[in-house]
This record gives C-alpha cells, structure tokens and sequence, in this order.
C-alpha cells in the first residue's frame, strides 16, 4: 500500500485532546454564527452538529471552506429556519434533505454559507447509480452512513458537545481512514467512496486502513455503476490536491484505475533486460510532481492548482503502450507516441464527461510536449520558433513548464544541457516577441486587402492566399505591406500561369 504522504497537515497521536480543545476554541471565537444557528434549531425543538469535513479540518488546523450540518428537523423546518435567519436560502438539494443559506458580511464578519442536511439513513439499491433517501431520527445513525470515521465526527450545537462513536479522533492522529460500518458494506453502498480514499490520500496523507484496501481491491469492479461525471469530479478533486502521487497509487495499486483510467496502470510497462527505456508509469507520476512544482501563484501566468497541466503531465506518456517496439540491437522505441497519446487523451476525457475546452487543452500539450525535443542538437530557425509559439498558443506558459517537467534524468550532466537549452529557447522566444506580434501571428494582409490587390471578390482563392501569405509570414517574419502585395501578386502570376 502506498506510504503515506509526510508533508501533508497531521495530528500527532499525542495530541488529540488538545486538538480538541483547540477546535472548540476555534468554533467558539471564529464560528460564532454556527453557535447562534445551533440556539435557533434548539429553540424550536431541534438537534443541529456539524459535521463531517469542518470538524475534521479544525482538528487538523486546516483552512475550513464549509460548513455543513446536521439536523433533526425536517427539510421543511430546516427551509423556514434558514429562511429567518439568513440573506438568501435554496432549496435545490430539498429531495436529499440539504437547504442551503447565505448570510451577507455584518458587523465586522464575514460572509458565511451554510447546508443543513435532515439525519439520513440512506437505503442502496445494489443496481442504482443513486441512494434511495430515507430521513433518519439520530446523529449516530447519520454518521454512521458517512464515508470514513474521520469525517463521521460531529459537534452538538449550541453546546458545543464532541461526538465520535466510531473513534474517528484516534484514525485522526493515526493517519488512517477507516470505514465506520464494514467497509464492504460501505463501498457496496456507494463505490465513490472507494475513489475518495484516494482522494483523502492525495489531500491529507493518510493511509488506507488495510480492510478497507482489502476491499477496494476485491471490489474495483463495483465503481462501474457510478456515473462519470462523479468519478470525473473525484479525479479532478485527487489531481488538484497538495501530494496527488501517492493518491494516484491507491487508484493503480487498488485495481480501480484499470476501471476509471486504465491508461494510468498501462504505463506500467516491463522493463527491458537492458533498461532502454525507463518506467513509465514511475516516470509520469514524477512529471506529475515536477510540473506542480513549477506552477505559480496567483499573479504568475500558471496559477496552481492547474488542472489542465496536472492532467496533461500525468498523461503525456499515454501514447507509449500502443507504440513501443524492440529495436535490432536490444533498443526500444516509441514513435509518434505524442500523436498516439493526445488521440487516447481525447478518448479518455470524453468518456469521463471533461469538457470540451479541458479536452483540447490537455490533448494539445500532449501531442506538442515531445516538439521542444532536437532544439538542443541543431539551432531552430526564427520559423519554428515561431510555429512552436503558434502551435502551442494560449497553452505556450504550460507548454513550457510541462516540457521542463518531463526531464527526469539522473544524469545530472544531461539534465543541466536540455536546461540550458530550453532557458535558450526562451530567450529566443522573449527575443521575438520584442520585435514582432508572435501572440496573434496572421498574414501582412487581410482578407479585404487581397482581394483588392487581386481584384478578384470572396471565393476559395482568397483562402489560399491567405494561407499562402500566413506561410510567408512564418517563414520570414513580418514585412511591410508594399513588400507583402509583391510577394502576392507574384504568386498569383505564377499560380495563373
């Protein structure tokens, strides 16, 4: 199983009470809206807790984004509640039990959005893709239901009273995630939570309790009944974690990304008695690592966490299975596996209902992260510099960061020689743009100014000449428009002749 990741926010064992304290005192001091909401339930004869991830996270000393609590009110007595107390409530997850409220900034606090969910005791149909709701009538029992005992801890409302019945403090200071029922029957009532221990891996750095990854193991195949579109969000929510890389190997290790990205684990190619070639897959997880080393902050012109980057540096190599062939003389080759690898990426992201935008972002870096390649072993000339600028586009910062990313050589000598040459065709690239429009590079002449220099009015000729003058373009930079009308008209005379 893999180990667990050590530079993720943990509880040490020896502290848990203390943690404890100190998420009541946060509660108290920096929730006091959540006190105030816990007093309104009770008034009106209702049990309000938080739960689940807030809790979780205030243990940790984390950054809590949520606030998400349970109620022994109905969805109806919920709404009305909600309804007095904030700016702005909605009902859209009514049918689950859940209202949501919004309450604008006031007398020094800030904004704060609520979900009240009723106490559930979900009933599974084995076939469905969704639970069947059932309200139920405790807060154990809610808990009960919940995905791992460190999210199946809650604070009563508005006295602050901690309840754990599954022991979720002690998997807490332990870095374990732990199923509150027997996790096959967890997993058997919704596999997604087979994708979230990966997720919790990637986010917390904890490790799967063996039982549970017992049953992942056995029971990979039963994630097929959840909908894409879930398994798609849970993914993205793995990638765009702090350490995603061990999260990663409880996919592979577990046998559920044979079943949602089956290109991951075929990666895992043997290697050759002669070591020709270096592990894929052991290769991708570390451009994955060295591609979000190497995103920037929110000012800087690849803000992290960047999903199109993390996606695209995990699946560069996918190309490589399909195109791998032994060479005479014991060596190993992949051509054209980019061009491979950004059709399967297009595949893939489909299939897991990405959007269309994600989908030619990600299959565009893909087929262009071998290009740079050859640039260290002969100077490119200013036309492919600027095809590459061209090719690449908007993707160009990305581009470059995964490019450098993929370099991950232990030969020290070799890495700093592809270094310097990317540095080169950096400065080549900044050296360009200075002198000339490479972010929008058209023809020296539009549409309307050749046919008027042709005299002839919109037709396929006009398209061919455009494309005619976009290659010139390329091939020699920007000239002035006399120059350009020569170059044209010469052109139209040989083509006529």
């Amino acid at each position: 199983m893999p180990a667990p990741d050590r530079d993720a926010p943990r509880l040490s064992a020896a502290e848990p009470l203390v943690a404890l304290r100190r998420a009541l005192e946060f509660f108290t001091a920096e929730v006091p809206e959540a006190i105030e909401l816990g007093a309104i339930f009770a008034a009106e004869g209702h049990e309000l807790a938080l739960v689940g991830g807030p809790v979780r996270d205030a243990l940790l000393g984390r950054q809590i984004t949520d606030l998400d609590f349970a109620t022994s009110a109905s969805p109806d007595a919920t709404q009305a509640l909600l309804a007095a107390w904030g700016d702005a409530h909605w009902d859209i997850g009514k049918d689950f039990g859940t209202i949501g409220a919004q309450r604008r900034a006031r007398g020094g606090r800030p904004e704060i959005t609520v979900e009240v969910t009723t106490y559930r005791t979900d009933d599974y149909d084995p076939t469905s893709r969704k639970p069947v709701v059932a309200f139920g009538d405790s807060l154990d029992g809610d808990l009960s239901r919940r995905d791992f005992t460190v999210n199946a801890m809650a604070v009563r409302l508005p006295d602050l009273t901690f309840v754990d019945p599954f022991d979720g403090l002690t998997d807490l200071a332990l870095g374990t995630l732990r199923t509150p029922v027997a996790p096959e029957q967890s997993f058997d009532d919704d596999p997604l939570r087979m994708m979230r221990a990966a997720r919790f891996v990637g986010q917390l750095g904890f490790t799967v309790d063996a039982a549970a990854f017992r049953a992942m193991t056995t029971m990979a195949e039963r994630i097929a009944i959840v909908s894409a579109e879930r398994v798609r969000d849970e993914l993205v929510k793995l990638l765009l974690s702090a350490h995603p890389r061990p999260g990663l190997r409880v996919l592979v290790e577990s046998g559920l990304g044979q079943q949602v990205l089956p290109e991951l684990p075929a990666l895992r190619l043997e290697i050759d008695e002669h070591h020709h070639h270096k592990d894929v897959y052991e290769h991708s997880l570390t451009v994955l690592d060295q591609a979000i080393d190497l995103e920037t902050g929110p000012d800087g012109p690849v803000p992290g966490p960047d999903p199109v980057l993390r996606i695209a540096a995990l699946l560069h190599d996918i190309g490589k299975p399909a195109t791998r062939r032994f060479e005479p003389g014991g060596g190993v080759s992949f051509h054209h596996h980019e061009v491979v690898g950004s059709k399967l990426v297009i595949k893939r992201l489909r299939a897991l209902r990405f959007d269309k935008d994600t989908i030619k972002q990600v299959s565009t870096l893909v087929g262009l992260h071998l290009r740079f390649h050859g640039y260290g072993e002969g100077s490119w000339t200013d036309s492919a510099v600027r095809r590459y600028v061209t090719d690449a586009g908007p993707l160009l910062e990305r581009l470059h960061r995964l490019t450098r990313a993929d370099c991950t050589t232990r030969n020290q000598r070799k890495a700093a020689r592809l270094s310097q040459a990317y540095d080169d065709l950096e400065a080549r690239i900044a050296d360009l743009r200075s002198r000339e429009e490479l972010a929008a590079i058209r023809p020296d002449l539009d549409g309307a100014q050749i046919m008027e220099t042709l005299g002839i009015g919109p037709s396929r000729e006009v398209g061919e000449a455009y494309r005619y003058l976009l290659e010139r373009r390329m091939e020699r930079g920007p000239v002035d428009d006399e120059a350009a009308r020569a170059e044209l008209l010469t052109w139209w005379a040989e083509r006529q002749a």
